[in-house]
Formats: structure tokens, C-alpha cells, sequence
């Protein structure tokens, strides 16, 4: 029913806009999120979820203004008449796991990787499906902009429940831990939720000795950012591994779904490294899988997959593509060169955890050392992403073509553009859909050859910049 109460406030489409992201709602706390919006976007997305839903479950990180924002979110959900699962702090795999296992929609409260000033919503249908532009967030938009209908039924009824350590016996029945070897395991929380889920799924392991840094929940983040994919934030768990003689090392971003890997002589370890690594046991328990791999990601992944009779998949970056490859093929695993790790038996949400738990795996059933184990699963050398502020992003890319010229093998469109320059080199360009950048990646068989096409990317770049004044 609607109609019986008045509707909420209509917004400008600007402001609502500026939140109300691709893949979720993210903005600056007081500025462009505040209580009544976020209750406004609980009322719009329990109208969303409405048919097939009868509750919607709710966890939050450590940002200060999380708890407050995640009250309002569910007041907005019971007034239009649905039942709110309280799961307090919790990391955002922990609230799709809630999802799936109370079989609901669920809405996560953290600006992930973002500074403390953020805070932002990722929100889920029942089962962990996510919600994005196109599956919901764009339709969320618009009734904010016109105003949320009112609901003249009964209100909602709140519940609180604890699925913590279910949430860590469900990821430990997934990966066999029974027979590792003594491991040392350094663990940088970045004082995120790591901090909160790590004991939690780690703790129980027999054999697995925790060194924790920065497991102090505070969304404050006083040690660093708590953004791994930026190599200045690894440096403090590079030193802690090597001052602690740990086996591994482990960081987390703030809302501890992403997962970064570094091995015994304090080095980073590729996430396209551990993709494979991943996807090989994954293959080792069910042969001819699919397994979907970003194009960002190294040609090492396909080539290894199929190596292991896998079928590899190639998706756009994002992670709402690869959930849809994954529901479309059924596809065991998947993995993204940021380190976001998905899988089907986790209801095809990602899991840095779950991930991890894996790489811990291969590491103690051998006496090799992470850094010869992973040598296994790196053929190429990486540039990282590396980003460019530019005016105009098309006459850019534009003009790097044109310097490559004859020297390309082919070009692709799925996302950006990937040329292939033979002899295991290639690169990608593509657009950010938020900033004015380019974000360019780049691999071949030697570092030398890197730099050379960086360079010269970034010489084009540059010239463009230039001639555009």
C-alpha cells in the first residue's frame, strides 16, 4: 500500500546524483550524506525489494557516523513496512554472507577504502545479488529526486542477531585447513574491519600463529590509509613481516573485502598472482570450471586456467560485470587485478577473506616458501594502474594510437581499449567514469619493456596536454 502517508522531501537531481554512484551510495558525511537522505534511501530501496522481501538485514564499519547512519537507514526501511536485521559492525563480506544466509536484502554501511570524511551504502538483493546503476540504484535515484512515496501499512520490527562466527566456520568449511603446517601469519587490519573479522575466522585455525597491526577498529585510520591497492600503504606490513619473521602478510582494505598478499621477504605479491593461484585449486576440485578474470588482469590467468582445464572468461573491470558473468556461466571463481576475489560457493560475492584462507592453504600444505610458490603463478611483468588527469580522454587515447601505429597487433573495445603489440605485450587505456582520468595498464615478458610503454604512453599523453593549450 501506498499513498497514506506524505512523501518525503523531493531533491535536485545534481546532489542526488553526485551520491548515488555505478555501483553504490558514497559521499561526504554532513555535506552530501546526512540522516534524512540515508532514511529516504532506506525507504526507497525497501520499496525496491518489497515483492519477494519480507526484512532487510544491516551491518556498518568503524566510521564514526556509521552507527547513526545505519539507524536512519533502517528507520526508512520500517516505515514502509519491512523487518530489519540488525548484524552491527561487520566487514562487507560478513553482511553478504548475512544475505545469503538469512536469504534477504542487505545494505552495508562503509566508504571502503575512502578517507574518514566518506561514509557510503553497498547494497544487496537476497542471495548477495548486488544492486547497481542498472539493477536498482538508478530507480532508488529518481524517487529521491521526486520524493519516496508513503506506505499507510503497519511499520517493520527490528531483530538483532550475531552471525560472526558463523560467518567464520561458513568460510573455514570451504577451504580444508585440517593439515597446515606452524605458520606465522602478519595481519594489517589498516584499522578496518579486519580488525574485527580476523580473529574471528583465523583465531580457530590450528597451527596459525597471528601477529595483528593496526587491529584497533578507528575510522579515523591515524596509521594509513586503508587502501592496499596504493603501495605506500603496504610498506608498514612489508617491515612487520620481515621484523616478525612471518610466513605472510596479510592487508585489508577498510571494509575488508579486498585482500593484498606479501610474501616472507616483505615483497607484494601480485593479485592477479593470487587469481591464479586461486583458480588453480579451484580447478583441482572441479576440472573444465569457468573462471571469470578482468582484463586488467595478467595473461598469466587464462593461460593457466586453461593449462588446468579451466575456461576462462574475460569480463570488463567492475565488480557488478563479474557477478553477472558469474551468475550467467556458473563460473567457480573470479578474480580482479585490485583484489577483489569472487565465489560461486559464497553466492558469487566477493571475499578478500575467503581468499586469503585459500592462499593460507597452499602455503601449508608444502614446505616451499610463498615466494617460490607464487614464482609459479608470475609470467609477466606489470605496470600497475597508473592514472592521468586529462581534459580530453578520447583525443588522448586517439593520439596514442596513432604513435603506436604500425606496431599494433589488434585492438579491443570492452572496456577502454587493450592493444596488443605482440611478443606478450600489451597494454590497456580506459576512461574513468568518475574523474577526469585515464587509467593505464601495461604488461610484458620483461620490466625493460614496461617502462619503455609506459613511456611512451605517457609521452603522447603529455604532448596532447600540451597541444590542448
Amino acid at each position: 500500500m501506498t499513498g497514506g502517508a506524505p512523501t518525503s522531501q523531493s531533491r535536485p537531481a545534481a546532489a542526488v546524483h553526485r551520491v548515488i554512484k555505478a555501483y553504490d551510495v558514497r559521499g561526504l558525511v554532513g555535506e552530501e550524506l546526512d540522516e534524512q537522505f540515508v532514511a529516504d534511501v532506506g525507504g526507497a530501496f525497501a520499496r525496491l525489494v518489497r515483492d519477494g522481501a519480507a526484512q532487510v538485514v544491516i551491518g556498518y564499519d568503524m566510521r564514526a557516523s556509521s552507527p547513526a547512519l545505519a539507524a536512519a537507514f533502517a528507520e526508512g526501511v520500517l516505515t514502509q513496512g519491512l523487518d530489519v536485521v540488525r548484524i552491527g559492525l561487520a566487514s562487507t563480506d560478513q553482511l553478504y554472507f548475512a544475505s545469503g544466509l538469512l536469504d534477504c536484502p542487505g545494505a552495508m554501511f562503509t566508504a571502503s577504502h575512502n578517507p574518514a570524511a566518506y561514509n557510503g551504502i553497498k547494497l544487496c538483493r537476497a542471495g548477495a545479488k548486488p544492486v547497481g546503476k542498472d539493477t536498482g540504484l538508478s530507480r532508488i535515484a529518481d524517487e529521491l529526486i521526486a520524493g519516496v512515496p508513503g506506505y499507510d501499512g503497519a511499520p517493520g520490527t527490528v531483530s538483532d542477531r550475531d552471525v560472526l562466527d558463523d560467518y567464520g566456520h561458513f568460510l573455514r568449511s570451504l577451504v580444508s585447513l585440517a593439515d597446515l603446517r606452524p605458520l606465522k601469519v602478519a595481519v594489517d587490519a589498516g584499522n578496518g574491519m579486519a580488525g574485527h573479522t580476523t580473529p574471528a575466522v583465523l583465531g580457530p585455525v590450528p597451527g596459525i600463529t597471528l601477529s595483528p597491526l593496526y587491529f584497533e577498529l578507528d575510522g579515523t585510520f591515524p596509521n594509513h590509509e586503508a587502501n592496499p591497492l596504493d603501495p605506500a600503504n603496504l610498506t608498514d606490513l612489508q617491515a612487520y613481516v620481515l621484523e616478525t619473521g612471518a610466513d605472510i602478510g596479510l592487508a585489508f582494505d577498510g571494509d575488508a573485502d579486498r585482500c593484498f598478499v606479501v610474501d616472507e621477504k616483505g615483497r607484494p605479491v601480485s593479485p592477479s598472482a593470487v587469481t591464479a593461484l586461486v583458480a588453480a585449486r579451484e580447478l583441482g576440485r572441479e576440472i573444465g570450471a569457468t573462471v571469470i578474470h578482468n582484463l586488467i588482469t595478467s595473461r598469466a590467468v587464462p593461460e593457466l586456467v586453461a593449462e588446468r582445464g579451466g575456461t576462462p572468461v574475460r569480463s570488463r573491470v567492475g565488480h557488478s560485470y563479474i557477478k553477472a558473468l558469474m551468475a550467467d556461466t556458473g563460473a567457480i571463481f573470479g578474480g580482479e587485478h585490485s583484489a577483489h576475489y569472487y565465489f560461486r560457493d559464497f553466492w558469487g560475492a566477493d571475499s578478500g577473506m575467503l581468499a586469503a584462507l585459500h592462499v593460507l592453504a597452499a602455503l601449508g600444505e608444502q614446505h616451499r616458501p610463498l615466494s617460490e610458490i607464487m614464482a609459479d603463478y608470475q609470467r609477466y611483468e606489470a605496470s600497475g594502474e597508473i592514472n592521468f588527469t586529462v581534459t580530453d580522454a578520447e583525443r588522448c587515447v586517439d593520439d596514442v594510437l596513432k604513435a603506436f601505429g604500425t606496431r599494433i597487433h589488434s585492438i579491443d573495445h570492452l572496456d577502454g581499449v587493450t592493444v596488443d603489440l605482440g611478443d606478450g605485450i600489451w597494454f590497456n587505456l580506459r576512461m574513468s567514469n568518475t574523474e577526469p582520468l585515464l587509467r593505464l595498464n601495461v604488461e610484458a615478458r620483461t620490466a625493460d619493456e614496461v617502462d619503455e610503454i609506459v613511456a611512451a604512453v605517457a609521452t603522447q599523453i603529455a604532448a596532447g596536454a600540451e597541444a590542448a593549450t
